[in-house]
């Protein structure tokens, strides 16, 4: 290493982009802005003497001093050539570290104030162990990095000082500027040598991984070459034989498969026609994996499979009273639908649509009509699907493709007449990628499923032997096309004696028996039951009282873990202790009856409900206020209730100037659900004639209906779940539309035996049956 040290405190200076220089190297630069070549001009007019330091980044095109690093390298010029196009080629050489400590900055040249960085060195047993250490692992580096000259591990041959060890290996090194900034800012030698040890075994262990790597690769590659050089011999063997194509590898395969099935003659013609694409494509073209995949997919579907119906309907309807209480007409529909299939097994359709709010058994019951029939059972979830492609497929010209979801369902029954259940129907959806109950509509139709076409299969596929089921908690989103193919059956919920006698004949033993507990170690009065359906739960269906039920099976079953053999009895008083407070009241109506404050009945997801429609008056211009979130029809429900008011003042008893004194506002509580549907017009009319009049609504009364302006009450529906949500709310005086009186008729007996019921036609009836202290006739 060249012995010399540096003498000035004061020199030109340049910055360097991409290169750390260390003492002893000997380096060629490029140099083409302006102020380093009035730098290298003044240094070569003077001793040749340049200080250079690295730039932090070097995408900066012109540097201020914050831009680049403090400790660089003093150095002379050694050879200079000026090229054409104005720049130098200089060739440089490292003498001595140093620290600039000042910038003088004039807008031609840069000068720095410098001091030389002196190293401390200790020779010592140390010292030379890491040194060695150092040079085997450059030794193994070289070998491992192809881009090192291989002169590199010769200078290493004579070196007998760390510096000059540091700079050769350093200056061989392909690791990052801030790297070997790093080093050559450390003064202690041994601390250079020891984090040159730890560079060189992170470089060469990530090396050995990437050669490890390469060599796979390489491998599998040449595999490939050998495997397509063989099959191209075996081609050859087999044409000069005659026998092109048979026992070749995959393509024999597949004709392995397809003996012995009896697919329809377009499918053979299809295999056949792929396995000429295939055996023309070479292996490993990422076509040959899409034709293959293709063909598994052929013969994968069931087109020649089917399982034969077992119908025996006395059977049947054993099956479906173990597995569902009550749900008498709907059991009727399904016991109907077996016994035509009895006597005439090829009938198409109907398509079935169980309607009910969630948890009331709509998909058990697909599985009870698939046991019944003794067919496979295939359930798909349509909530949330947006893309038609779901539905009917992709086509195969896209990377990944696969068959739509019926085809998919189709595949996993392996027969083609299995039940197929298509859940959630009404929560699908549509955007910019289609409509997916659009490509629904051929699946669903009895008349034109023989031939479904799906985009992946691109063959007509018989969907006429599946027995489709759906399900929905509403029919409002269904599209009415695809409605229109489905016949709906209704479950509208249990009352509270049937879902008594279900947690006793079926949740608690299924329960017991899932949780290992044997009937005697509990047993749930059925005062605790009730107790639990009133007030731990709120729900048309039945899941939160499962919920609910299981949570105690939980407590008791650890209860026996612990202690062993138990015995124990839930009554209303020890419920608290297993179920914690109540979080119900079902005591949902008033305490007393208030004025302003009717009770209308409505439909939501959760099955039938009752809401509270409050009205209230004070001074003001004839204001009509509407809160709640309403939506634009049960608005109009209002202005029209309040303007056959108005119009009709005098004969209901009310001032006919009430509009000039008063504004009127309507709420309807739970101000954060949205709520729609002309149904409420009823109960709003009474709720204003109730404030206006300040007569109190009879709070033991509900109602519901659509009214005009000539003051006639229309029809509405869902009379069912509304009367059965008003019975779990402990409401016993029903008012409903003279038109909707034929709908009772669907109404459980031991519903309708405790509720009084009153139909009208004109709103005014109304006012008799709910307001106190009015005539009331029954009817």
């Amino acid at each position: 290493m060249n012995e010399r040290n540096w003498k000035k405190n004061y020199a030109p200076y340049f910055p360097l982009r991409g290169i750390v220089i260390f003492p002893g190297m000997v380096v060629p630069l490029i140099v083409g802005r302006p102020k380093s070549i009035n730098a290298i001009e003044e240094a070569l007019a003077t001793d040749k003497l340049i200080v250079v330091s690295t730039q932090k980044n070097g995408l900066i095109e012109e540097p201020e001093p914050k831009d680049v690093y403090d400790v660089g390298v003093g150095c002379e010029i050694i050879q200079v050539l000026r090229l054409p196009d104005g720049t130098y080629r200089i060739i440089v050489e490292g003498i001595e570290r140093v620290k600039i400590t000042q910038f003088d900055l004039s807008p031609t040249v840069w000068h720095v104030y410098v001091e030389p960085l002196k190293g401390t060195f200790e020779s010592s047993t140390e010292t030379e162990a890491l040194m060695r250490l150092v040079s085997d692992k450059f030794a193994l580096y070289s070998e491992l990095n192809k881009k090192v000259p291989q002169d590199a591990i010769l200078s290493l041959t004579n070196v007998d000082s760390p510096d000059r060890l540091i700079m050769v290996v350093v200056s061989n090194l392909f690791i990052p500027v801030e790297e070997k900034q790093k080093i050559l800012e450390m003064t202690d030698v041994k601390e250079q040598l020891n984090y040159l040890h730890e560079v060189l075994e992170r470089e060469n262990t990530i090396l050995e991984i990437s050669r490890k790597i390469d060599e796979e690769v390489r491998n599998r590659i040449e595999k490939s070459q050998k495997e397509y050089f063989l099959r191209e011999k075996l081609k050859e063997i087999e044409r000069e034989l005659g026998e092109e194509g048979e026992g070749a590898g995959t393509i024999s395969e597949i004709k392995n498969k397809m003996k012995g099935r009896k697919l329809p003659k377009y499918v053979v013609d299809k295999i056949n026609e792929e396995l000429e694409k295939l055996k023309k494509i070479p292996p490993m073209s990422p076509e040959s994996g899409v034709i293959q995949n293709y063909i598994d997919w052929l013969l994968a579907l069931p087109w020649d499979k089917a399982t034969t119906d077992t119908i025996d309907i006395k059977k049947a309807q054993e099956i479906l009273d173990k597995n569902h209480y009550d749900l008498k007409d709907v059991k009727e529909r399904i016991l109907e639908l077996i016994a035509v299939k009895k006597l005439k097994s090829d009938v198409k359709g109907p398509i079935l649509c169980f309607v009910g709010p969630p948890g009331v058994g709509k998909t058990s019951l697909g599985k009870s009509i698939a046991e019944a029939l003794g067919r496979k059972f295939v359930r798909v979830s349509l909530g949330g699907i947006r893309d038609e492609a779901e539905i009917r497929g992709h086509r195969r010209t896209y990377v990944g493709a696969l068959p739509g979801r019926i085809i998919q369902g189709i595949k996993q029954a392996g027969v083609k007449n299995p039940v197929f259940l298509l859940d959630e129907i009404d929560k699908v959806g549509a955007d910019f990628r289609g409509d997916p109950t659009a490509a629904l509509l051929e699946a669903l139709d009895p008349e034109q499923n023989n031939a479904f076409s799906d985009h992946y299969i691109e063959l007509p596929f018989d969907l006429s032997e599946v027995l489709f089921i759906t399900t929905a908690n509403v029919v409002d989103t269904i599209p009415p096309a695809l409605l229109d193919r489905m016949e709906v059956l209704t479950l509208p919920g249990y009352i509270d004696e049937e879902k008594l006698q279900i947690a006793k004949k079926f949740i608690i033993p299924k329960q017991l028996e899932a949780h290992g507990l044997e009937p005697q170690d509990l047993v749930i009065s059925e005062k605790a039951i009730l107790k639990i359906i009133n007030e731990y739960t709120r729900e048309a269906g039945l899941r939160n009282l499962e919920r609910t039920i299981t949570k105690i099976i939980r407590k008791v079953a650890k209860e026996k873990a612990e202690k062993g053999k138990i015995r124990r009895r839930i009554t209303e008083e020890n419920l608290r202790k297993y179920l914690g407070k109540p979080e119900f009241s079902r005591e949902l109506q008033e305490k007393k009856s208030l004025v302003g404050v009717a009770c209308g009945m409505v439909v939501t997801l959760a099955g039938g409900d009752i809401v509270y429609i409050e009205a209230t008056k004070m001074s003001g211009k004839g204001s009509l206020i509407l809160t709640g979130q309403l939506g634009d029809v049960m608005k109009e429900s209002a202005q029209a209730a309040l303007s056959y008011i108005r119009a009709n003042a005098e004969k209901l008893g009310i001032q006919p100037d009430f509009y000039d004194k008063y504004d009127i506002h309507i709420h309807v509580p739970e101000g954060a659900v949205p709520k729609e549907g002309p149904s409420a017009g009823i109960t709003m009319f009474v709720a204003l004639v109730s404030v206006l009049k300040g007569v109190p609504v009879n709070k033991d009364v509900a109602m519901t209906g659509e009214i005009t302006l000539r003051g006639r009450v229309l029809p509405v529906g869902g009379i069912k779940e509304k009367v059965l949500g008003a019975y779990r709310a402990n409401i016993r005086t029903i008012i409903l539309p003279k038109a909707n009186e034929i709908d009772v008729e669907d109404i459980p007996e031991k519903v309708r035996s405790n509720i009084k019921f009153y139909f009208i036609d004109n709103v005014e009836e109304a006012l008799n049956i709910a307001l106190e202290n009015e005539h009331r006739e029954d009817t």
